[in-house]
């Protein structure tokens, strides 16, 4: 007995001397990006423990370590934490207008002040961990869960046990060593009909940029950097270019304002310009991490080209390289702006078809929205030279939300896949790619995730209505309404009730900002509020008495009396008060879109009728 005890003290002492480290928690996420933190703080709130493995020293990814700090998107949808973060960022630089610096976004931010303020959020957070400059290099799934063995900057071994893993890396690396299929490059039409597809797929991805970030030193300062080794400035001829494809719009040749595309706040520009500037083409995805590091040196190379070139040739000068802005000798951020990585086979492929005509493909993915968003279909393919044609600028829809199947395996069980890896098409991840998009699929995941833990349960089997309603409860949209914000008093039900698909919203493709209405001020037709049930009661197939004039409360007790749910005035007075409502009723009271939704939300409770991945009723008849 003695003998065993005392292997147990050296095995003890054994495992402190090498520095190998166990720890326990119920969500670990991989990967401390803009998804994998969002993911964090939302499952934090909802009261389960999470370890966070990230690799550098910040946190936000994209957002702040790939120096990408000018948000595309989303500006009229600030859903959940990607609005709770803006906010921050008002609060820090005093206002909305002192973050639109630049023409390219609505706010602009510098990446050290985007990293600060989330530590900030996620240190509020009792439940999170975050083990920094932390590299991951297996994930084994367990009878109880998750096993994730990493190694710290110091070489020490670190073990993390969980119950639900998150894939929060940039290219989808975990979901690929667990040999979790997935989708890479340019998909065909065979995969999912969508009209822009090419006839035949290919492994090519969208290109990368490696982004650096420059500051206004003052005229009369010369910054200009050692002239790189093969530099010719024929590369980037051209680059002044500033025409707008997708409002036809032709400014050209403003070097100035090509600049002030990423101009940030305290006279710093982000350098990050598709025409003939410091996007590269690399696909290193499939390549190793050591393979990845000699590559990417290739896009530092093309950076630096360019900044010589904004100097040398433009004559920009006092526009140096901020050593200050990143926590790095080169002054480089601390990775690359990957805007594709792989893409899951999911439970639902969101395709170019559910965004542009949501109400008529076969799957009804609008019903299990959990992140939305509007930016348009935006592919970098400039320097790839000769990549397969697709005019993406003639792909016009509106604003979407992101079907919560994108984010589960098809048949893996206990993976949520999070970032730019969710399965959409090629492209579609065009629009998915972008920042506040990303956030809330981050969001999303961590619902899923606390969700999965609190019910004990797999994450495929989590109820979407569920995480729809929680996310709801966090401020965060599931249907892209511009016109339906958090502020809203009736934010939830509108949302609700447009999940159901009764009450459509109205979606317009706009700009580089697309839009989806709902407008609640609007009158409804019995006819209109008839054709919307029918899914819901299928007996109003042969109703043909409804009337296309405005809906009043008499026509609406008619409706819901030949259903089997009749309600009185009195019944439907009480509702409006419940909800905050004060307009009095009578019979010939017309009804508005946001009058109809509450009725339909209370008395008829079509939300809770469950929906499976493809957006199809489970519990109809209940």
């Amino acid at each position: 007995m003695q003998k065993i005890f005392l292997q147990f003290i050296l095995i003890i002492a054994a495992t402190i001397q090498l520095g190998f480290a166990q720890l326990k928690t119920d969500v670990i996420i991989v990967g401390g990006g803009a998804s994998g933190t969002m993911a964090a703080i939302q499952a934090s709130r909802l009261g389960v423990d999470v370890i966070v493995v990230e690799e550098t020293v910040w946190l936000g990814g994209m957002l702040t370590s790939a120096g990408v700090s000018a948000i595309d998107g989303n500006h009229r949808l600030p859903s959940g934490l990607w609005g709770e973060f803006r906010q921050h960022l008002y609060d820090y630089y005093g206002g909305p207008e002192a973050v639109e610096t630049g023409w390219v976004s609505n706010t602009l931010f510098e990446p050290s002040v985007g990293n600060n303020i989330l530590q900030a959020m996620v240190k509020k957070e009792k439940n999170v961990q975050v083990l920094f400059e932390t590299t991951w290099s297996k994930a084994s799934k367990t009878v109880q869960g998750w096993v994730i063995t990493a190694k710290d900057k110091k070489g020490k071994e670190v073990s993390v046990e969980g119950k639900v893993l998150i894939d929060a890396t940039e290219l989808g690396d975990v979901m690929a060593s667990l040999n979790v299929p997935y989708y890479l490059g340019m998909d065909s039409k065979s995969l999912n009909n969508e009209p822009f597809a090419l006839a035949e797929a290919n492994d090519i991805v969208q290109d990368l940029t490696y982004v650096i970030t420059l500051k206004d030193f003052g005229k009369g300062v010369d910054k200009t950097i050692k002239k790189p080794k093969n530099y010719s400035k024929e590369e980037f001829a051209g680059c002044c270019d500033v025409s707008d494809p997708a409002t036809l719009l032709k400014d050209n040749n403003d070097c100035f304002k090509m600049l002030t595309y990423g101009r940030l706040p305290n006279n710093k520009f982000m350098v990050n310009w598709p025409k003939k500037g410091n996007d590269i083409y690399l696909n290193i995805v499939e390549k190793t991490p050591s393979e990845r590091a000699r590559l990417l040196e290739e896009a530092k190379q093309m950076t630096l080209r360019f900044v010589y070139y904004i100097q040398a040739e433009l004559g920009f000068r006092h526009l140096g390289i901020d050593f200050s802005e990143y926590p790095t000798k080169d002054g480089f951020p601390m990775i690359p702006y990957h805007r594709e990585s792989r893409r899951l086979q999911a439970k639902s492929l969101f395709s170019l078809q559910h965004i542009m005509t949501p109400f008529e493909t076969l799957e009804a993915y609008y019903r299990t929205g959990v992140v939305v968003g509007d930016y348009t279909i935006d592919h970098h393919h400039y320097k790839y030279g000769n990549a397969p044609e697709i005019d993406f600028v003639k792909i016009r829809v509106p604003s979407y939300n992101v079907p919560m199947g994108a984010l589960i395996p098809k048949d893996y069980e206990g993976l949520i896949v999070a970032e730019k890896s969710i399965g959409v098409s090629n492209i579609v991840n065009g629009a998915t790619r972008l920042q506040p998009v990303v956030l809330g699929i981050g969001q999303a995941s961590g619902v899923v995730a606390a969700l999965a833990v609190q019910k004990g349960i797999s994450p495929s089997s989590v109820a979407i209505r569920d995480v729809q309603s929680t996310l709801l409860d966090q401020k965060a949209y599931i249907m892209p309404y511009i016109d339906v914000p958090a502020s809203d008093p009736q934010f939830k039900t509108l949302h609700k009730i447009g999940a159901t698909g009764v009450l459509r919203g109205v979606g317009i493709p706009y700009k580089w900002a697309n839009q989806t209405w709902f407008y609640p001020e609007r009158e409804i037709s019995g006819y209109e509020l008839m054709v919307g049930l029918r899914t819901y009661y299928p007996e109003l197939l042969n109703n043909w008495t409804a009337s296309g004039e405005p809906l009043n409360v008499s026509s609406l007790q008619e409706v819901f009396s030949f259903i089997g749910k009749p309600i009185s005035i009195v019944e439907i007075q009480d509702v409006f008060r419940n909800a905050g409502i004060s307009d009095m009723v009578k019979e010939d009271t017309k009804l508005n879109r946001r009058k109809v939704a509450v009725l339909l939300d209370s008395h008829l409770r079509l939300f809770e009728k469950g929906v499976d991945f493809k957006g199809n009723l489970t519990n109809i008849n209940s």
